[in-house]
């Protein structure tokens, strides 16, 4: 007899209708085929399956069954199918009731013993099936909480085979899972929270940053070891300003297709902070592989991509991330196919001046040669400096400001202003054709003679200005985008004289330190 399922494929970060077909009875040799373009983890779903269902408690086949996931030009993997394969099953067997099935959507994989376990791209199933107007969406314990979070569609949690057969055929009743009780949606417990006020000195660094984080600029902090790059890097998150619903929801769904939401160490409204290490490969980097999947730059996607020791990373690497940091967005091409990835992140990189890092410092001596420095600072190319909109000095700090008990400002009292620059931003661009566009990082180039202008006086010295710095005709966007949100910060509609000379010193370091 034949019976049918819903389920999903996840391609990317988007979810793919699948409908698996299974058919029992069939004359000949008691035998399990599996069709459909499945990968190695779906076709060992046989021994799982037949062994949740026979310790479930129900009837396993005894005839040859033949298995379709279609469409069969889509390539299917993960094991996200153990639960409609065993569910179709004891349907074709009359075990379950085949009237229901239809109104969901069910991934789900199966232990030995039936139990359920959590599956990547929850999040994305639960679109589709508000998409595709079922009646809800039926998926581990373990991964309810994330799919909860999109409205208008009943995600209904299933923690074993026998409960979700229990439940089709109307002999359990499972209430759908609350959105606004996900736990997503809970902040970080206090040990794990980072604030501004522990970072000592450092008034420049923390200036730019704020300017960075105000209107989603690119920030490169060079500076000796132990100037506090780091630290500042990873509080910058805590004075981002809290997502918006479908910002989180762009975040889990990346992060849901990676895999990373699969453990409760990540499950919290937040915003991502990626700190890759500096001998990561391409792939990772970008995003890639054998079927493409997301990679680091995506994973940071509405947060923070940090880059500590820039030089350290290998070139290539480097050199992959220009149009995705220009465009917002990442194609990838592989033989299995082509997806594009959202990629919206804050660039913040963090490097020495020289390989042994005391170049400048009053304090220590550089012991690197001039063909050294030259060679250490060639790692960063033009066009990459060229995107990055700020760039800022970190000096060694002095013993009296590491000696100093008072605490520095509040990572809250920072967010509050970036929030209220954010705001006017939001409010300008609201009614762009591009309503998307949040901050000034991301402004086009009509955008930019639209809110951007100068005064005559003013474009006279920012041309001085290119010319002494030999500066190229994107570090001319970048600094007129810099100046609109400074203004922004000041209250002001209009970019005043001071603010376009503070968004000039920070491209200081192009001649200084790289040309």
């Amino acid at each position: 007899m034949l019976a049918v399922t819903q389920s999903a494929a996840l391609v990317g970060v988007d979810a793919h209708a699948v409908q698996v077909e299974v058919n029992t009875g069939e004359a000949g040799e008691l035998k399990f085929i599996l069709v459909g373009l499945p990968d190695a983890a779906v076709k060992e779903s046989q021994d799982r399956v037949f062994s949740a269902i026979g310790n479930s408690g129900y009837r396993m086949p005894a005839t040859r069954t033949t298995i379709n996931l279609a469409p069969g030009g889509l390539r299917k993997e993960g094991p996200a199918y153990d639960l409609p394969i065993a569910v179709g099953i004891l349907a074709s067997m009359k075990q379950c009731e085949q009237d229901t099935l239809n109104n969901f959507l069910i991934a789900g994989e199966l232990s030995l013993s039936g139990q359920t376990r959590p599956v990547r791209g929850a999040l994305a199933m639960a679109m589709l099936a508000r998409k595709s107007g079922k009646q809800g969406l039926i998926v581990p314990v373990e991964s309810a909480d994330e799919a909860a979070l999109v409205s208008d569609v009943n995600v209904y949690p299933v923690a074993s085979l026998d409960e979700t057969i229990r439940f089709l055929n109307g002999e359990r009743i499972i209430k759908p899972l609350p959105s606004g009780q996900s736990c997503f949606y809970q902040k970080p417990p206090e040990s794990q929270r980072l604030d501004f006020s522990e970072v000592k000195g450092q008034h420049a660094v923390r200036r730019a940053v704020e300017i960075a984080v105000s209107g989603g600029h690119n920030l490169l902090m060079i500076g000796s070891p132990g100037s506090g790059k780091s630290m500042i890097a990873k509080r910058i998150p805590t004075i981002m300003p809290q997502p918006e619903i479908d910002e989180f929801l762009e975040i889990l769904s990346i992060q849901s297709a990676a895999g990373s939401t699969l453990t409760k160490d990540n499950r919290f409204f937040q915003r991502p902070f990626r700190s890759p290490h500096h001998t990561i490969s391409d792939v990772g980097l970008l995003g890639g592989g054998s079927i493409p999947g997301p990679g680091e730059i995506s994973l940071a996607h509405n947060g923070v991509l940090f880059l500590d020791e820039l030089p350290e990373f290998k070139r290539s690497a480097l050199e992959v991330l220009r149009q995705p940091l220009e465009d917002g967005q990442v194609s990838i091409s592989r033989s299995a196919g082509k997806i594009t990835l959202p990629c919206n992140v804050m660039l913040i990189a963090a490097m020495n001046p020289c390989p042994c890092g005391y170049t400048g410092d009053s304090t220590r001596e550089c012991r690197c040669s001039v063909p050294q420095i030259q060679r250490y600072r060639s790692k960063i190319s033009g066009p990459l400096l060229d995107r990055i909109d700020l760039h800022i000095e970190a000096p060694a700090l002095r013993i009296e400001e590491l000696r100093n008990t008072t605490p520095g400002e509040s990572s809250a009292a920072i967010r509050a202003r970036c929030e209220q620059a954010r705001k006017q931003q939001k409010k300008r661009f609201a009614t762009e054709q591009n309503p998307s566009n949040r901050c000034n990082a991301r402004m086009s180039h009509t955008q930019i003679r639209k809110y951007c202008s100068i005064n005559k006086e003013q474009g006279d010295l920012l041309q001085q200005a290119m010319e002494q710095l030999s500066l190229s005709a994107r570090a001319y966007d970048r600094i007129l985008k810099v100046a609109r949100t400074i203004a922004d910060l000041a209250g002001t509609e209009q970019i005043d004289t001071p603010h376009l000379l503070e968004a000039i010193q920070y491209r200081s370091l192009d001649r200084n330190l790289f040309y």
